[in-house]
């Protein structure tokens, strides 16, 4: 139940065009919505804010909404801001290698634009759809992470409206300019309860002349483990290293290789010596390079560990019936669990096998039934500081109320 009150939602409307009643399609992750409100502006969000702080309204910012049903579901949504109407590419800077944009721009169209101008912002798309706002705010990335590293490693600088209306920059359009950067590095993966983006800059790079993968399936767990580690570390630099295991237990692995046409050959040809006489190279990207594993219904879960112990997350996984893909040359992993009643035991065994590995085991997504029977997101380092953050961008916890880890 919301608790909103129609004094409030005509302040909301008095602040913005368009703001219209929630309806069943609206929920967040099971919870009603109260109204959503579509600003087209930074200037709008803050109006919108101030008028949901004057009233102590709970808001939680959408993009396009692929990502709502991750974490936990918010404790209450009076509000919904729907930041689909920001969906500007500002300015593309090709000779500065930036790029400014509305923070409900899809990610695939702000690719397009820069892809014109020969770059792109080296984060991929993992789920159809997704808005610069949400990947940020759930810091999703996928198998380029290797070498191109997170949104955490390309974000320059960005604008965000705090839980009272205020309006606050930090970084800037020069690359090396690091003034105000932490405020950027907070914001991602906050899953939008400290404050909501509204404008984002990035750093880009030269779309790669040629792509090849080259891949090898083999049979058991440690053996993928041990792939990827030489990989890794050889001198063929890949640009992702990723790890499919479907549920008939065959393991592939296979690595990236981007850039000038010469060089990649040169290093997918090392790295068919390396994989063995049973590696294969393509010019086809795999199906499935960017997806998750997980299907509707099911139970996805992200499972992180040092690069040394992928294998052996990988045969817990295996042990306890999981579909396994994700960046085993990170040491970032991501599972499907089909059946709910099985998660409760198959989450207590990732997540041992993943601690002991210097890593974590959360659950991204899954069905309502399974988020009341778990701790979605286990034990976390440094809770009581992230408290603190909290308690001083949001005092009243208005943003995403639970959401976030530890209740955040």
């Amino acid at each position: 139940m919301t608790t909103l009150t129609a004094t409030a939602a005509d302040s909301v409307r008095g602040a913005c065009d368009d703001v219209r009643d929630g309806t069943p399609d609206d929920t967040v992750d099971g919870v009603p919505v109260g109204i959503v409100a579509r600003p087209g502006s930074t200037d709008q969000v803050a109006e919108v804010l101030k008028a949901a702080a004057s009233h102590g309204l709970t808001v939680v910012p959408r993009g396009r909404g692929t990502k709502l049903t991750w974490g936990c579901p918010p404790a209450s949504a009076d509000l919904v801001v729907d930041l689909s109407a920001m969906d500007r590419v500002l300015d593309h800077a090709a000779g500065d290698l930036i790029v400014a944009t509305q923070a409900g721009t899809r990610l695939a169209d702000l690719q397009r634009v820069v892809g014109q101008g020969g770059q792109r912002l080296v984060l991929d798309e993992t789920v159809p759809g997704a808005s610069i706002g949400g990947t940020l705010s759930t810091n999703a990335s996928g198998p380029e992470r290797v070498l191109g590293g997170t949104a955490r490693d390309l974000l320059i600088g960005v604008t965000v409206v705090r839980a009272d209306g205020v309006v606050a920059k930090a970084g800037g359009r020069v690359v090396k300019n690091v003034a105000g950067y932490d405020l950027g590095k907070l914001m991602i993966g906050s899953f939008g309860t400290l404050a909501i983006v509204t404008e984002a800059l990035f750093r880009l790079h030269p779309v790669p002349e040629e792509r090849r993968w080259v891949s090898v399936t083999v049979e058991d767990t440690a053996a993928a483990g041990d792939l990827a580690q030489a990989l890794v570390h050889s001198q063929t630099v890949p640009g992702a290293v990723e790890v499919d295991a479907p549920a008939d237990g065959r393991l592939t692995v296979t690595a990236l290789f981007a850039g000038r046409a010469d060089g990649v050959t040169a290093r997918a040809e090392s790295a068919l010596a390396l994989l063995g006489a049973a590696s294969t190279v393509t010019s086809q990207q795999p199906a499935g390079w960017t997806s998750y594993p997980w299907e509707a219904g099911e139970t996805g879960l992200k499972l992180t560990c040092a690069l040394s112990g992928v294998g052996e997350v990988l045969a817990a996984a295996a042990e306890v019936g999981a579909r396994v893909r994700g960046s085993a040359g990170a040491g970032v992993l991501h599972a499907a669990l089909a059946a709910p009643d099985a998660v409760p035991a198959a989450l207590e065994r990732l997540r041992a096998t993943c601690t002991r590995n210097r890593g974590t085991a959360v659950v991204v997504d899954g069905p309502p039934e399974v988020k009341r029977t778990v701790d979605v997101w286990g034990p976390v380092p440094g809770l009581d500081l992230m408290r603190r953050v909290k308690d001083r961008f949001d005092p009243d916890h208005r943003l995403a109320p639970g959401r976030f880890v530890g209740g955040i």
